[in-house]
């Protein structure tokens, strides 16, 4: 339902790609969230207000709910749309795919359901790769997979008892630029060297056997050529902790990943003290994971065909 005046709120969950060596591939859903309120318009078109972030190029929340209009033949109505996010801007952290995943599940909110796979090809198509939209969409752990023409996904719940260190210095970094250092082609070793991490890291997070996390979160296709533009990598990946089970970038980064299970303060300490050396400053926090939903893809689809978004009506 909605209320007497027509408004209802929208939640979108920020997320942590690549986990390592998942390059476009992996993904979690974080409780960091971009919040739409939206009420029917005062004037004509659509009225943006960013009430806590500043809107950096193109409004892609606006974006998403255009490309789907547009296929659909469908008219946008006026529309008052209150934006408030807790995602870092050019982060790591997701931003730019929960703007994206926000604008599909807006036109959803106007226009009625469609399919859930739709929903993944087009914020494949908007946001140019898979990962972080799919845990947008779908919460939890998510594996995609392109295929002609559409994007497959399946996914996992987290382990609860593993916990998600983020340092998000303050620095700003685009992922275009992020991608740009990253070569076209890389040795046959460094794609078998991810390939075997990405599978020693599935299995050590369905079985919950993080001893084998620090080596299955090793990488060679991004974080080594990514280390001359994010602050602190080289360091964070070579600290040392009895608790520490691994340290990754996240997304294209800045923002730094450490998975441990105890001593959080400890290990947070040393994060920030990596950023103190290099006057600059960072907010470590822990994130909790935004779940997936409780419904199991059946045979013929690798989509959930439940929202990860949170709605408040």
């Amino acid at each position: 339902m909605r209320t007497h005046d027509g408004e209802f709120i929208l939640k979108v969950p920020g997320s942590i790609a690549n986990l390592g060596p998942g390059f476009d591939t992996l993904a979690v859903a974080v409780q960091l969230y971009l919040t739409l309120r939206v009420r029917p318009g005062t004037g004509k078109g659509l009225q943006f207000n960013f009430t806590n972030v500043q809107l950096e190029g193109e409004n892609y929340i606006e974006r998403g709910l255009r490309y789907l209009a547009t296929r659909h033949g469908f008219t946008i109505p006026p529309l008052d749309i209150e934006v408030e996010s807790e995602i870092p801007m050019k982060g790591g952290l997701g931003s730019s795919a929960a703007a994206t995943v926000a604008g599909l599940r807006l036109y959803e909110a106007l226009a009625g359901p469609i399919d859930e796979q739709e929903l993944l090809t087009a914020a494949c198509e908007l946001e140019g790769h898979p990962d972080n939209v799919a845990a947008a969409l779908l919460g939890g752990l998510t594996v995609s997979c392109e295929v002609p023409g559409a994007l497959r996904v399946l996914r996992a719940q987290w382990p609860e008892s593993l916990a998600i260190l983020a340092a998000t210095p303050e620095v700003h970094l685009a992922t275009r630029a992020s991608r740009a250092v990253l070569p076209e082609l890389v040795p046959r070793g460094d794609a078998i060297f991810n390939v075997q991490r990405v599978a020693f890291l599935l299995e050590a997070l369905r079985s919950a056997d993080f001893a084998l996390l620090h080596e299955a979160i090793e990488d060679r296709l991004h974080q080594p050529y990514r280390a001359a533009i994010v602050p602190g990598l080289n360091e964070a990946l070579a600290l040392k902790h009895p608790s520490l089970l691994g340290v990754c970038l996240s997304g294209a980064g800045p923002t730094i990943l450490a998975l441990a299970q105890q001593h959080l303060d400890e290990i947070s300490d040393e994060l920030r003290a990596i950023y103190a050396k290099l006057n600059i400053p960072v907010r470590v926090r822990v994130l909790h994971v935004h779940p997936t939903n409780g419904r199991k893809p059946d045979a013929a689809h690798s989509y959930c065909v439940d929202t990860a978004a949170t709605w408040s009506r």
